[in-house]
């Protein structure tokens, strides 16, 4: 009598499985809050560890996906739900996605989870929550100041609406705290839910 025995276990197949698990991380904040800082700090991590990873930069999904696209709200939405869209896909192929935009509707980023629970694909959202009188310090693009003089309007946190998330996966001060702090706590937050 032959017994029908399953092959053994090949611990290589469960460890890639692990890092080809994908997930959508939306990093939210203010201009110049630290978001795209942090996200590629912790890409630069996760390829160390042997992830796939993509950055969606905001500035160039607006160059090549949303080109045409304003500020308004209804071209905001739309931009995000681009964003969320692509992510999305990147994700549910084994990518982790980290999106450092603004998005600064609360019902476009909830859109955009809803997009992800549908297809079972995870999605973590992250306020970086660095107050904007330090942003319009940092003021990377200049932007504070071209609003201050009058030479741009709509900005967010300033003379547009930011509604910032109530109950985020994660919230970053990033302003007590380095890149590297910063990028450590969300590496511990995907490694809490088994995504690291």
């Amino acid at each position: 009598m032959t017994t029908n025995t399953a092959p053994a276990a090949d611990p290589t197949i469960s460890q890639e499985r692990q890092v080809t698990s994908g997930a959508t991380v939306w990093l939210t904040g203010l201009p110049s809050a630290g978001k795209t800082t942090i996200a590629y700090e912790l890409a630069g991590r996760l390829r160390e560890q042997g992830h796939r990873v993509e950055v969606l930069d905001g500035d160039e999904i607006r160059e090549f996906i949303s080109a045409g696209l304003g500020f308004s709200r209804e071209d905001r939405h739309t931009n995000v739900q681009r964003i969320g869209f692509l992510a999305e896909l990147l994700a549910r192929n084994g990518v982790k996605t980290l999106v450092p935009v603004i998005a600064p509707y609360a019902d476009s980023r909830e859109a955009v989870r809803e997009r992800h629970q549908e297809n079972g694909t995870t999605y973590l959202e992250v306020h970086v929550a660095t107050p904007v009188e330090v942003c319009s310090v940092r003021d990377v693009k200049g932007l504070y100041a071209k609003q201050a003089a009058g030479e741009l309007t709509g900005l967010t946190g300033v003379d547009d609406p930011y509604e910032a998330p109530e109950s985020p996966d994660l919230r970053i001060a990033s302003h007590t705290q380095t890149v590297q702090e910063s990028a450590a706590a969300l590496h511990a937050l995907l490694t809490e839910k088994g995504l690291a």
